[in-house]
């Protein structure tokens, strides 16, 4: 006999309560371990289907863009998503989506690639709506298929919900076998499909308790931009590992304009908004038509943002927790000279992320700063080729020096982090190539000594260089003269505090 409606929403509950529960006890044994996911006596070893490649690999991109009634076009939510995750493009380029609701349906475009051949003019047409969140995604936990892209939308009795996430959880396998074990079922294998099902579950509690509640379950980092028919919802993890920021967008014949949600301010200047604030660790903002509603879980732990964010991840033009990243690097790169000064008679920096420190480096040493390395920006991913002979001999199409800035030349190269050393020996052949007399190697940030299991894809431990191997080892393997890293509190006195995760450095993480 069938369980009528009532019954079934009963065990629903019921079933998220065990889930609860069972969290809770996961919790309290972990907390004998030094820490739970990497100490030994854990059985050291990442979730299964995580799939580690060569070097450090860019997070998600998340965007949320909500416009009010008033205003007359109906498609313009999807089309400011589109700008803004063309902004977060550098976050992933393995797949893209958009997720839009005009008040009644939630329409959904996703598709593996670049948001540029993702998307096409009618798209917009067929995602009509005020709101609309989108994704640019590279996959951490989950493999690269379209069932993993983001968003992603789940339609139930209450009505419909869709969710972008970026970041990683450390508790997934648990929760998913719990909600497996009380009758769900899943069509990805990602840990964002997890979250949505946790909060659909709740979901007739109200969806800002429906939130709260997942948030007490999940484990991990995490910045979210939810969507239902008539809201637009972010939610940053409690350590505010992933980043969040929440923008004005400008009027319209004197009208508001809106809001947007961004993991990165340059998005907000990709669609002309203007940067209010970060959203605050633990807290939820919920934007629709009665305006914002901002409420928090308990926050016991400091910020812990991803330093990485500022190392690498991020674009120089954005702003992240207050700090301007390429201003970050820059101080980085003066920390660098002052910890490590070499003769030489120029200096570059590694294109992207390494010119901001490069340019520090040359004014705090006094020594002239020269571009030195071009990039190939239309290079494809190195993973991509089938061996790794192959995926090595790629960075001699990825990268080029120019001769005229570096015959004869001692040369100071400024790079952001060596993980397995492999880019970093290719660089180094580059140069002396190009006819550098030495080759003076520094890195803005501490040695990669740990693997990372909260949104970075970085290799095993025993894949990390600097874990197997001694500043002067490294520098002969990568075939530079000399080798420097900027120290840990080198690094942390440049960005003006110690609010940051550095668990790839020290192996201390906040979750």
């Amino acid at each position: 006999m069938r369980q009528g409606a009532e019954g079934r929403e009963s065990d629903v509950f019921a079933a998220v309560e065990l889930c609860e529960t069972r969290a809770k006890i996961l919790e309290a044994k972990s907390r004998t371990l030094k820490h739970p996911i990497l100490c030994s006596k854990a059985k050291q070893k990442p979730p299964k289907n995580w799939s580690f490649k060569m070097g450090l690999k860019d997070e998600c991109g998340v965007c949320g863009i909500f416009r009010p009634e008033n205003l007359e076009s109906d498609s313009t939510a999807s089309s400011m998503a589109y700008f803004a995750l063309v902004s977060l493009q550098h976050r992933g380029q393995e797949s893209a989506g958009i997720v839009a609701s005009d008040g009644q349906t939630l329409k959904l475009k996703k598709e593996m690639g670049l948001v540029g051949d993702v998307f096409h003019k009618e798209d917009f047409e067929e995602l009509k709506g005020r709101i609309a969140i989108g994704h640019v995604r590279y996959a951490t936990a989950g493999g690269r298929t379209i069932e993993n892209a983001q968003p992603m939308l789940n339609s139930f009795k209450l009505g419909s919900i869709a969710l972008a996430h970026n970041g990683q959880l450390v508790n997934y396998e648990p929760l998913r076998e719990m909600l497996e074990d009380s009758g769900s079922t899943f069509n990805s294998t990602s840990d964002t499909e997890v979250i949505l099902k946790l909060i659909a579950r709740s979901y007739k509690k109200g969806i800002e308790n429906a939130i709260h509640g997942t948030m007490q379950l999940i484990k991990g980092s995490y910045a979210l931009c939810i969507l239902t028919q008539d809201s637009l919802i972010g939610v940053r993890d409690p350590n505010g590992i992933r980043p969040l920021c929440l923008g004005k967008l400008p009027e319209v014949d004197g009208k508001p304009g809106g809001y947007i949600l961004a993991s990165e301010s340059c998005a907000i200047d990709s669609v002309n908004g203007e940067l209010i604030r970060d959203i605050k660790p633990g807290e939820i903002i919920i934007i629709n038509k009665d305006g914002i509603h901002s409420s928090s879980i308990d926050v016991k732990n400091r910020k812990q943002t991803c330093v990485f964010e500022y190392v690498y991840f991020s674009r120089p033009d954005s702003v992240i927790d207050g700090i301007p990243v390429q201003e970050a690097r820059y101080r980085m790169g003066q920390a660098l000279a002052l910890e490590s000064f070499v003769e030489a008679d120029v200096v570059v920096g590694v294109p992207d992320s390494g010119i901001g420190a490069a340019m520090g480096y040359s004014k705090a040493s006094g020594i002239p700063y020269v571009t030195g390395i071009v990039k190939n920006k239309y290079i494809g991913r190195t993973f991509i080729a089938p061996t790794q002979k192959e995926r090595e001999n790629m960075v001699f199409v990825k990268l080029n020096a120019i001769s005229s800035d570096l015959r004869g030349k001692k040369v100071v190269v400024i790079d952001d982090s060596i993980v397995r050393g492999t880019t970093s020996r290719r660089l180094v052949q580059i140069l002396r190539r190009a006819g550098a007399k030495e080759v003076h190697f520094r890195v803005s940030s501490p040695p990669v000594k740990f693997p990372c299991h909260l949104g970075i894809d970085t290799p095993s431990k025993n894949e990390l260089i600097s874990s197997m191997h001694e500043v002067d080892e490294i520098c002969k393997e990568i075939g530079a003269d000399t080798l420097a890293f900027i120290s840990l509190d080198g690094m942390i006195k440049a960005l003006g505090g110690d609010s940051f995760c550095k668990g790839c450095f020290n192996g201390e993480y906040p979750v």
